[in-house]
């Protein structure tokens, strides 16, 4: 399904032109055909076709216009996902100024250094509550430089509405002007300047540039072949490289109708509504969707469980066969059958019913996991990918996949790994450097290659393999380099982790700080008539501990000693974003939870010491 149709889209657009002139080319391809869907009062009623879509990105462009917006001035915007996200952007676009996304979530400080930094002219944001974080840097801006996306009665602050009529009537009164400024901008100007969020360092804006989305977006297609029978569900943040090509500008590029989810929290009731074919998510989004679905198996009767593990083991044969490229017998292709109709099936009604891809990427996705969704008869295409790179570097494709890589790079680029493991990239999605950051641009692109700091490998077949990120490699005290992603991925692919970070640089042996679930460990409780105790307290019961640690233990079976965790911690809370533990793309910030959980560690590593130092003397005892 979803090849590319003959003629579309046409030759020349993408090479010569901007993002504004590809997304005007599909306006007059598909017309009245709806483009964007989102939520009024509850339910997907509200809908821009390609046309109206278009026909107000150009009046908030010339709005901006009114308001002394050049080519090349910054304009930034700190909004939550929605159509009103896409006209700002490409409005910005059209006329050659450049795109500054802030995350919604993004904390005052953040927030003021990048409209410091990036010398912002004018921002768009989403709500009042969001206004009200600004307010006190309007004079940072042009006068009327603050627009509001949705209705509001502030003093001086348009809305987009009125914003939009503004640009209604001076393009009225400047014929031609707005064909000019978007004729004027070309594939080599920059498009927008995107602050890393990253699990390390201060924020640095990766600026990318037209010609940088759009060899990335050509090269996925190559990949996975996408097209207008498609509708995607958009809710990770539109402020990350991720989204913003991922399930924007690649969608828009090939047809796609995009729907917004109202919110992370409502992300699954979403996704029953609009029914989408194409999901793009972070791993975190896969681990929480499966710890639901077994989540309901466990509060099954005896008999849907035992039906529920048949399913999987017959999935689970059936998709071995078809990766290894082996006929299915016909009594497993009729048992598999039963099995998709009968247990798998509820699980792709609860998805919408329509789903045909996955798309994952941020962070590491479980093999396990991958395995299980496949077994199901759902595959998540895994990809890997940086801002720096617009982002995709690497995905897996429907027809040419391998769980537990990334894929093969994407066409248009090269990839290489470095002597000392390090990934090596270039091509036309390399990004032109960092804003007003020339040494951090020199640190990172040598001789033409970016380094990416991530550890990887490629295969016998060409499939590219993360090992860690560079920094965040272990060197024990015993000198043996450890891959804790390796690790984490192994816990987590046990559902009653949560989440989990391995520790260990200079240390003897490794340890780990875990999150359970909350109701496993509940539940593991009143079946075993743990007494009455905090969530807390059971957490510190030794009983609770030891059935933790036998499914850790469980984890780390085919791994070498040095590999193994010999202690941990059990955290009665998730790491969080708005704590300042993760990131907009729900990566953990592995230095920042170390440095708040360090006294506990440093505990840890007191008390298990004396018992490591007592067992590796008795191996070493002749017998």
């Amino acid at each position: 399904m979803a090849q590319k149709r003959s003629g579309f889209p046409p030759d020349g657009v993408e090479e010569n032109g901007n993002l504004v002139q590809v997304f005007q080319d599909r306006s007059r391809f598909f017309g009245s055909k709806k483009a964007l869907f989102f939520k009024v009062q509850g339910e997907y009623t509200g809908s821009y076709s390609w046309r109206e879509w278009m026909k107000t990105v150009r009046e908030t462009a010339m709005a901006l216009h009114l308001l002394g917006i050049r080519k090349g001035d910054h304009v930034g915007i700190l909004s939550e996902n929605g159509p009103e996200w896409t006209f700002a952007d490409l409005g910005i676009l059209s006329l050659g100024a450049v795109t500054v996304p802030i995350y919604p979530t993004a904390s005052l400080e953040d927030t003021r250094y990048i409209i410091d930094h990036a010398d912002l002219k004018a921002l768009f944001v989403s709500t009042e509550e969001q206004y009200r974080k600004i307010e006190g840097f309007r004079s940072k801006f042009l006068p009327a430089g603050i627009i509001l996306f949705t209705p509001g009665g502030l003093k001086d602050v348009p809305d987009l509405g009125a914003f939009r009529e503004m640009g209604r009537r001076h393009d009225l009164n400047h014929t031609g002007l707005y064909d000019q400024c978007v004729k004027n901008v070309g594939p080599d100007d920059l498009a927008t300047i995107i602050y890393t969020s990253g699990t390390t360092g201060a924020p640095k804006g990766v600026m990318l540039t037209h010609r940088n989305f759009i060899a990335n977006y050509q090269g996925s297609f190559q990949r996975i072949q996408i097209d207008e029978r498609d509708s995607v569900l958009s809710f990770l943040p539109l402020s990350h490289v991720f989204e913003r090509l991922a399930g924007y500008y690649y969608q828009a590029a090939y047809g796609v109708s995009i729907a917004y989810a109202e919110s992370f929290m409502t992300v699954a009731e979403d996704i029953r509504k609009v029914k989408p074919t194409i999901v793009v998510a972070v791993p975190r989004f896969y681990e929480k969707t499966y710890a639901r679905i077994l989540d309901e198996v466990q509060k099954a009767p005896a008999w849907r469980q035992r039906l529920f593990n048949w399913a999987v083991r017959i999935g689970t044969k059936t998709a071995q066969k078809k990766i290894r490229g082996s006929p299915v017998p016909a009594w497993l292709g009729f048992y598999n059958r039963i099995a998709q109709r009968v247990v798998f099936n509820k699980i792709k009604q609860a998805m919408g019913g329509r789903i045909r891809l996955f798309i994952s990427g941020g962070a590491p996705l479980s093999k396990d996991l991958a395995r299980f969704f496949y077994a199901a008869d759902i595959m998540i295409l895994e990809g890997y990918g940086l801002t720096e790179t617009s982002p995709v570097i690497a995905v897996n494709a429907l027809d040419d996949f391998k769980f537990g890589t990334v894929g093969k790079p994407i066409a248009g680029i090269r990839v290489k790994i470095a002597e000392d493991g390090e990934i090596l990239t270039q091509g036309p999605c390399v990004m032109k450097g960092y804003y007003n950051h020339p040494h951090a641009t020199a640190e990172c692109i040598k001789d033409g290659w970016l380094h990416t700091g991530d550890i990887g490998r490629f295969d016998d077949d060409g499939f590219l393999h993360i090992v860690d990120r560079k920094k965040d490699i272990i060197v024990t005290a015993g000198g043996k380099n450890v891959s804790p992603q390796n690790i984490e991925g192994r816990i987590l692919a046990d559902p009653f982790f949560v989440q989990a970070i391995v520790l260990g640089d200079k240390k003897p042996y490794l340890c780990a700080l875990l999150v359970p679930h909350k109701q496993e460990v509940l539940r593991y409780a009143a079946e075993h008539r743990i007494g009455d105790l905090s969530f807390e307290k059971l957490l510190e019961h030794s009983q609770v501990r030891a059935w933790a640690g036998e499914r850790l233990k469980r984890c780390m079976e085919g791994l070498a000693g040095f590999e193994t965790v010999k202690a941990f911690i059990l955290l009665p809370h998730e790491f969080n974003l708005a704590a300042g533990e993760m990131t907009p793309t729900l990566k953990i910030k592995r230095r920042i939870v170390m440095k708040e959980y360090q006294n506990a560690i440093d505990e840890l590593y007191r008390k298990t010491d004396h018992e490591w130092e007592k067992r590796q003397a008795s191996s070493m005892r002749p017998s």
